[in-house]
């Protein structure tokens, strides 16, 4: 019994170091399940040789690997079910056995325990506990079979690297674990004296020769401390290597490093299917659901996100994310203040899609179905085996949609934090900046600029489907500047969003493009579904998206109109020389001191001057006025009843920003109107102008002239009644207030 009980020390001792390295690699995984697997498979590499103890040796490592591929596959069914990955054992095991080791070093922190982040810990824990039970029981060497456990916790400590807390604690447990196995057995056989027996001076000799070995022995161990210690002392606070940044993390293929290239050959195939997609928006509270499944009361239709592009170098808008293997459980980013979540659940079947990017509605939160990696700067996923026709994977999404009242004061961030996004690569064409510096010019605040850039591409330029790929700063000039008869002033979004992003940089503001797949509640989503749009980078509200593309109802104004290229100097060999014009004979002069020397008085020059400057000033706010007045006829007078009813929406949009409450691009025309409402509860109907805007943009054409006339009724109605509410020094200035005629229209 005394024997039985001195020989529990040591395996305990094992078991606890072995538990005490996964319980430190299981800091950087999603809850303790790791842990568990990692002690289960201490207790059973030890037990395994405890109980084959009288078997040869050469025996015992052969059954305690059956019983280690024993718990690794049940360890690996566990995980693999509750990872919901698809697959037999066979193939789990397979791709966890060739893909181990890459995928635990690039894994995402907090790292998910699938088949391929736990089958090397758990092996790794088995063989620790094997080697240790054979070195320190059957062949008597404790100290020697401690290697193995502090080994494994060594390597466990350069695993989690800088990514956790020191492990003060469990470092202290370690020790001590160690040292309570080697201290009670010598307690136990304290009894025995090994110089017993032996003659006296014999016995002398042996006790002298220990009593010296045991002197130098601490000497030694004295002067490693003193050694050692300074150099480990040091490191106390040193920040501790990443093993990550020696392993290339999973990459997207070259297809996918700049999707937008792809679009122009999309929009050529419109009808080929790219996936399927099942989406679940629930509303908010109160709300009934969309019998079709479709977007119902929670809203508008949202894109699917495919790549997100923040590199520029003048020739390409590139990827350039670093993706790390995630598992379902994606990290979570606390929401912009004020900003509004809502959960976007979609389940998508992959069609005719190609590539690696896993198409997503940002921002995801939770992935089943397939496995993924995760770049959480953008949001975006992919899938590094690529994507195959019919994979089919569920995806849960935080949609954030940011409070719409605050981009109007809202700043822009700068610094090296967002020196990516506000980068713009050399040699930048001067039109690109002089557009750039006009659009800023009159616009001071980020989200103005925005608008600006916003509006003038929205109204300058035609979208096509046959127009060539392509997004340098040559293509965005000859898109921007490029005379019509000749293929200029025409694009397909991947134009439209390159040349936003470009634009804004210019004028200070952090964008980048993103390619995505419109999606309008449940079905198929074809390659005309695709399409890039701008976003920029506001202080507190996050990513906020713009749309340039142009509205279908309305015909692009040529870009002379409203952009001239500055002038330029002719050269000194081409400026005319003055010529010599023969002048008639002087006229006499006047003796000094007659009637001709005599000027006018000061009196009549500054009643002159004084008379001039008001005639200027009646003249200007006359002109003011009367193209005013013909900017408002030619809105609800001219063009088709559609263009009418668009015009009749412009006077009351000019009319808010008049009466200093201006309206952004990004709201629908139902949220505009229930601004104006909020502006003026009464007065005109603009709820139903709003109806007429939102039939003739959803059928163009259907429009009548007596919806045309009711919307002109209707836009004078409102701005009369806005105009009636303002001061009267604010009335008087009203009509004569250039800002309708540079706005852009």
């Amino acid at each position: 019994m005394g024997r039985a009980l001195r020989a529990v020390p040591v395996p305990l001792a094992l078991v606890a170091m072995i538990g005490l390295a996964g319980a430190v690699l299981g800091r950087v995984y999603a809850g303790p399940l790791l842990t568990w697997l990692v002690l289960g498979a201490a207790v059973g590499s030890v037990l395994v040789s405890v109980a084959a103890r009288r078997l040869p040796s050469w025996l015992v490592a052969p059954v305690s690997v059956l019983a280690m591929v024993g718990w690794t596959a049940w360890s690996l069914r566990l995980t693999a079910t509750r990872a919901e990955l698809p697959g037999g054992l066979a193939e789990v095991t397979a791709d966890a056995a060739a893909n181990g080791i890459p995928r635990l070093l690039t894994a995402m922190i907090p790292v998910e325990p699938t088949p391929d982040t736990v089958l090397v810990p758990l092996v790794a824990a088995w063989l620790a506990g094997l080697a240790g039970a054979e070195v320190a029981m059957r062949a008597g060497r404790v100290l020697l079979g401690y290697l193995p456990p502090v080994l494994l916790y060594a390597a466990a400590l350069y695993v989690v690297g800088p990514n956790a807390d020191p492990a003060i604690g469990p470092t202290l447990a370690l020790v001590a674990v160690a040292v309570l196995g080697l201290a009670v057995p010598a307690r136990g056989a304290a009894g025995a004296d090994t110089a017993a027996g032996l003659a006296p001076a014999v016995r002398a000799a042996v006790r002298a020769r220990l009593a010296a070995a045991s002197a130098a022995g601490l000497a030694v161990v004295l002067g490693l401390v003193a050694l050692l210690a300074p150099l480990v002392a040091g490191q106390v606070d040193g920040r501790p290597v990443d093993p990550r940044r020696y392993v290339e993390p999973p990459q997207v293929e070259t297809l996918d490093e700049n999707p937008l290239i792809r679009i122009s050959g999309w929009a050529l195939n419109p009808g080929q299917q790219l996936l399927d997609v099942r989406t679940q928006r629930p509303g908010p509270p109160g709300s009934a659901p969309a019998p079709d499944g479709g977007p119902g009361a929670a809203g508008r239709p949202v894109p699917i996100r495919l790549a997100v592009l923040s590199d520029y170098d003048g020739v390409t808008w590139r990827v350039g994310a670093t993706y790390r293997n995630a598992g379902r459980i994606l990290p979570v980013t606390a929401p912009a203040p004020d900003s509004t979540v809502e959960t976007v659940r979609q389940e998508i079947t992959v069609a005719g899609l190609s590539g690696r990017l896993l198409p997503a509605v940002a921002t995801p939160r939770q992935v089943t179905g397939a496995r993924v990696a995760y770049d959480p700067t953008t949001g975006t996923l992919i899938r590094p085996e690529g994507l195959t026709p019919g994979l089919r994977y569920s995806v849960t999404s935080a949609l954030e949609t940011p409070d719409a009242n605050l981009l109007a004061t809202a700043d822009v961030p700068a610094g090296e934090e967002v020196a990516r996004v506000l980068r713009v690569a050399d040699g930048a064409p001067d039109p690109l900046r002089r557009l750039a510096a006009q659009l800023a010019e009159s616009n001071g605040a980020p989200y103005a600029r925005a608008a600006a850039v916003e509006q003038f591409l929205a109204e300058h330029y035609r979208l096509v489907a046959d127009a060539p790929s392509g997004h340098a700063y040559p293509n965005l000039t000859f898109f921007l500047f490029g005379p019509r008869n000749a293929g200029g002033q025409r694009g397909t979004s991947e134009q439209f969003a390159a040349a936003f992003a470009v634009l804004g940089r210019l004028t200070g503001l952090p964008t980048r493009v993103v390619v995505g797949f419109r999606a309008a509640g449940d079905g198929p989503v074809r390659a005309g579904d695709a399409y890039a749009w701008p976003e920029v980078l506001f202080e507190g509200l996050g990513w906020v998206p713009f749309d340039p593309l142009p509205r279908p109802d309305e015909e692009p104004r040529p870009v002379e109109e409203d952009f001239r290229p500055a002038p330029e100097d002719p050269p000194p060999s081409e400026v005319p020389e003055p010529t010599v014009e023969p002048t008639a004979s002087p006229e006499p002069v006047a003796a000094p001191g007659g009637p001709a020397d005599a000027g006018p008085s000061t009196a009549l020059l500054v009643g002159g001057g004084t008379g001039g400057m008001l005639l200027l000033v009646v003249a200007a706010l006359l002109a003011l006025l009367l193209m005013r007045r013909s900017l408002t006829r030619g809105r609800l007078e001219r063009g088709d009843p559609g263009q009418r009813i668009a015009g009749a929406w412009r006077e009351v949009t000019d009319a808010l920003r008049l009466a200093g409450h201006p309206v952004g691009g990004d709201l629908s025309a139902s949220e505009v109107a229930a601004r104006a409402r909020a502006v003026l509860p009464v007065g005109a109907d603009v709820e139903e102008l709003a109806g007429l805007l939102n039939r003739t943009a959803f059928a163009p054409g259907t429009a009548t002239a007596e919806q045309a006339a009711r919307a002109a009724t209707t836009a004078g109605d409102y701005v009369a009644a806005l105009r009636a509410a303002r001061p009267w020094w604010r009335r008087l200035l009203w009509s004569v207030r250039p800002g309708p005629l540079r706005w852009s229209r």
